[in-house]
């Protein structure tokens, strides 16, 4: 935001305009009835707008109307504003008010602030915003009429920009369920259906391919302990092929008919290792070394690198099992991230995982993408998954459940098609999605850019007919002395004494201060007026009301009782001469 601003604007620390209201829960909470009537909204209600808590009315805590800036106060959230609530309002809430703006002015520019007050919070446990920093933001003030040309502006312009937001992202809702349809199909042999029935010949069925893989993957045992007895200089024991671990095999009794040539695996079946990441890797975090690859590693089913971390392994470490290999598939098996399934196409370096990931590796890695396909399905691999992940708030999955996930497997030629058609498709959809976030991107640098102009004061002309900012802001000090004043001066009442006979108001102020020679107090102001601890509010507005008049008017001058050190103002005609 620049630091030039028109003429009839001002530049001024956001602390010298608004009123801070920090917030209190109320007491008897509950549902809404015939007592409680008062909505209570805390973060949840803030944040969503569902009032959840009603309390009954009359109880001494900030009530904020749907005028006020509501900002959150503590929390990871701190610096987060609202406005358009109405009700009782919570204690890591505030309530930010001013008299020198138009409400919605004020919220519009709290609310472009959130980024940099968030980043300021103050506390190491749960943050808060420190008032020092909100304060002394630099505030755009203009004239008060133009505060609210410029709102509408914003939300002309906004309302424009959010229904292209909500196009572009209704688009890429569209754009992923067409992804998911296409793996769908793909999976099921919708999609290759018209190529399948083409075919006059298939040299390799689901079946024999099936076939295969458990052959290359009992053999890859058998050479796998031969070479243990070898290094062991044993002779292998007697009928030691039996111990070989056979795969779980598909329980085929509730799954979905498949088309003629397919049959239905494990991924057990079809893998020589299915394990997970060591515990312990701590001691060997480096600021180099091999790659480490975490949960987080693995977003949108895909094995990004930007937020690598590196290990330094020593020669023999049980981590050094876990190996990444090119075509190996990666699963998360905790947490809120539980599920997702990346392909290593590319191996940058020598990689290693956590125990949050569990490593597949595949007999026949040509069908390492199809497998992959599968797993990300949503009706697929990945709903059964999901299915039997057990623990709610941190849910988990287990080697066994994963070994167990059934996969259809076509013939060889088929897989092939399938995969060569579905990159080719699901490229085609990757790219238009990137082009909406591009756009949507764009669109909400439009904002920014918007607010930019709105508080520089270029979005609108100005009105050379508008009360500029400075004689707005004296004017309203000005009210807010002599409402200072006004307070000061109101007597207190005393309900133990008796007045004998009631006072008549036959002089007005101006004609009080005429008939002064020197500074009066505001005491004394209001009981020569006629005032007394008997007066009635009409009485007492009138009062108000005249010195109000005056003060606006610029026809008395106030200044502090500095001499006699009371708590009250002194006050004169301007035409009157200092007598002190």
């Amino acid at each position: 935001m620049s630091n030039n601003v028109p003429p009839n604007w001002l530049k001024i620390p956001l602390g010298q305009i608004i009123t801070i209201q920090k917030g209190k829960k109320p007491q008897n909470l509950g549902d809404k009835d015939s007592n409680r009537t008062i909505p209570y909204i805390n973060i949840a209600a803030f944040e969503t707008g569902n009032i959840a808590q009603y309390a009954p009315a009359e109880q001494n805590i900030p009530l904020c109307k749907k005028t006020d800036t509501l900002l959150v106060w503590d929390g990871a959230r701190a610096g987060l504003s609202g406005t358009g609530a109405e009700g009782y309002i919570g204690s890591t809430i505030a309530r930010i008010t001013s008299d020198l703006t138009y409400p919605k002015y004020l919220y519009t520019f709290i609310s472009s602030q959130y980024s940099y007050i968030n980043s300021k919070t103050k506390g190491t446990g749960i943050p808060h915003v420190d008032p020092v920093v909100l304060s002394n933001i630099s505030f755009p003030l203009p004239p008060f009429n133009e505060q609210e040309r410029i709102v509408e502006k914003v939300d002309e312009l906004f309302s424009e920009l959010d229904k292209g937001i909500e196009e572009l992202e209704t688009a890429q809702k569209k754009l992923e369920l067409y992804r998911q349809s296409l793996l769908k199909s793909a999976v099921e042999g919708e999609l290759s259906k018209e190529w399948r029935e083409s075919q006059t010949e298939v040299s390799e069925t689901g079946e024999q391919l099936l076939a295969r893989i458990l052959k290359e993957r009992r053999e890859r045992w058998e050479q796998e302990k031969l070479k243990e007895f070898a290094e062991k200089g044993k002779n292998p024991p007697k009928n030691w092929q039996e111990k070989y671990p056979e795969p779980v095999q598909p329980d085929t009794a509730n799954l979905p008919q498949l088309p003629e040539g397919w049959v239905w695996a494990t991924l057990d079946s079809l893998s020589y290792l299915i394990t997970s990441g060591s515990r312990g890797w701590g001691q060997y975090y480096s600021d180099s070394g091999s790659l480490f690859i975490r949960a987080q590693n693995i977003k949108n089913d895909v094995l990004n690198y930007e937020d690598i971390a590196y290990v330094q392994l020593p020669l023999n470490t049980e981590g050094l099992r876990t190996k990444v290999d090119e075509l190996d598939i990666l699963i998360t098996i905790t947490g809120a991230n539980v599920a997702k399934t990346a392909l290593v196409e590319v191996v940058l370096d020598e990689a290693y995982i956590n125990q949050h990931i569990s490593l597949v590796k595949l007999i026949d890695k040509t069908i390492s993408y199809y497998v992959h396909l599968y797993l990300i399905n949503e009706f697929g691999g990945r709903k059964q998954l999901l299915d039997v992940a057990y623990g709610a708030g941190k849910p988990g999955l287990n080697l066994s459940q994963v070994a167990n996930t059934h996969i259809p497997l076509p013939n060889t030629n088929e897989i092939n098609f399938i995969v060569d058609l579905l990159k080719l498709k699901l490229e085609e959809v990757s790219e238009t999605q990137i082009q909406n976030l591009n756009l949507i991107k764009k669109t909400s640098l439009q904002k920014t850019n918007i607010l930019d102009k709105a508080f520089s004061g270029n979005l609108i002309s100005q009105d050379p007919n508008d009360e500029p900012a400075q004689v707005l802001l004296e004017r309203i000090q000005q009210q807010r002395e002599t409402e200072a004043l006004v307070k000061k001066a109101t007597p207190k009442k005393r309900s133990t004494q008796k007045v004998k006979k009631e006072i008549v108001m036959s002089k007005t102020i101006l004609e009080i201060l005429q008939q002064q020679s020197d500074w009066i107090s505001g005491q004394d102001l209001a009981t020569a007026f006629g005032l007394n601890g008997n007066s009635k509010i009409e009485e007492i507005e009138q009062f108000y009301e005249q010195l109000r008049t005056l003060s606006l008017d610029e026809k008395i001058l106030v200044k502090p009782d500095q001499q006699n050190k009371k708590e009250q103002d002194l006050i004169k005609l301007k035409d009157k001469t200092d007598a002190s």
